[in-house]
């Protein structure tokens, strides 16, 4: 009987030699065996290998330290252009208070300055002392002058002078008290304790300035007061009446024009006062009141020393409009290098001025004494 594989019993090694190649492998032994391989490959890289991510692409680079604070030379000019529907009012006040200072500036000078004549450069006359240049050349200007910053020549700088002072006694005490030293405080003739006021503004360091009443175009409608100086007086009246209101106190460096839009448009009547002031080594202030003032062409010609009020920060007495002025001051002092303002002794002119002052230098520039503005035009 033939055998096929019909009748063939049922056998092991037939069944294994019909089965196909994959199904006969022992998987499970394989699978074990690779497993155990990744197990000790892993152990190996990570205990061997000196860094377990050595094949990962690396790049290395330098970030820059964190800006603590900006140099003076490092910064740049912010030019604000101000709207008048507000946004440009908001913005500047912004920017004024976002960099108060915790801490005032460093003072213009070391100490308290002179509080009583210096005889030397003082003259006794029939109405008081009158400032005069010494014998050895020393003028009031000089020695009456707040030392300057210590800083370099080519910072931008700004001299403000609050005028005014002595005719309100809360407000002169205020101003004394809250504005830096570097400000310049310029006291009417006609304000009360005079003497008392002086000695504690030159305690804390101010430079000082006379106001000088000057005959304004509608004179006498509008009237600066008594021994105002007039174009329709003789000269000699103009000296003496110039004379008499430089008496009303001492320790200043200058004189600063108050109103007089008509005298200061007048040569004739100008220029023996400005050369008065001139011999008695004294600066002259134009206070930027008007555009017809002759004042620095005849304080060129008769060597003067003089400056001239670029603005007026609180014509406007708001504290919109006055941040609006001081930035506009900080950009003529970085455009001419150096710049002079006025203000009156309001309480809100006072308190903005202190605000930006104490952040001045954080902006790249200083604040000065009005004699250094001169000294630095020259």
């Amino acid at each position: 009987m033939a055998v096929d594989g019909l009748s063939t019993p049922l056998g092991r090694k037939k069944e294994n030699a019909e089965r196909p190649w994959h199904k006969r492998l022992p998987l499970g032994a394989i699978g074990f065996g690779i497993i155990l391989a990744l197990v000790v490959f892993v152990v190996l890289w990570t205990t061997v290998a000196d860094d377990p991510e050595g094949g990962e692409p690396l790049v290395e680079m330098t970030l820059p330290k964190p800006v603590e604070r900006v140099s003076s030379s490092e910064m740049q000019v912010v030019d604000i252009q101000p709207n008048r529907n507000g946004t440009g009012d908001d913005r500047a006040r912004n920017m004024i208070e976002s960099v108060d200072a915790p801490n005032i500036p460093a003072p213009p000078s070391d100490g308290p300055l002179s509080t009583q004549p210096i005889p030397k450069i003082s003259e006794k006359t029939r109405v008081g002392i009158l400032p005069r240049i010494a014998e050895d050349g020393s003028r009031p200007l000089d020695l009456y002058a707040a030392a300057a910053p210590g800083r370099s020549s080519n910072i931008p700088k700004v001299a403000v002078v609050v005028t005014g002072l002595g005719l309100s006694q809360t407000g002169t005490q205020r101003a004394i008290r809250q504005l830096p030293r570097g400000v310049t405080l310029a006291f009417s003739p006609y304000g009360n304790s005079l003497d008392r006021w002086t000695q504690k503004a030159r305690e804390t360091g101010h430079e000082l300035l006379v106001q000088v009443p000057l005959e304004p175009f509608d004179y006498p409608q509008n009237d600066p007061g008594p021994h105002t100086l007039l174009t329709n007086l003789k000269t000699s009246e103009n000296i003496n009446r110039l004379h008499w209101l430089m008496t009303r106190l001492t320790n200043y460096v200058g004189v600063v024009s108050y109103m007089g839009a008509r005298f200061t448009a007048s040569g004739k009547a100008l220029a023996p006062v400005l050369e008065e002031i001139a011999n008695r080594g004294l600066l002259y202030l134009d206070d930027g009141g008007s555009t017809r003032s002759v004042a620095s062409g005849i304080a060129d010609a008769s060597r003067t020393p003089f400056a001239r009020a670029d603005l007026v920060i609180d014509a406007i007495p708001t504290a919109e409009e006055i941040d609006l002025r001081l930035l506009q001051l900080e950009s003529i002092a970085r455009s001419k290098g150096i710049a002079v303002a006025t203000a009156s002794a309001l309480p809100i002119s006072i308190e903005r001025i202190t605000s930006w002052a104490n952040a001045l230098e954080r902006r790249g520039l200083v604040l000065v004494p009005i004699s250094v503005t001169v000294k630095a035009s020259r």
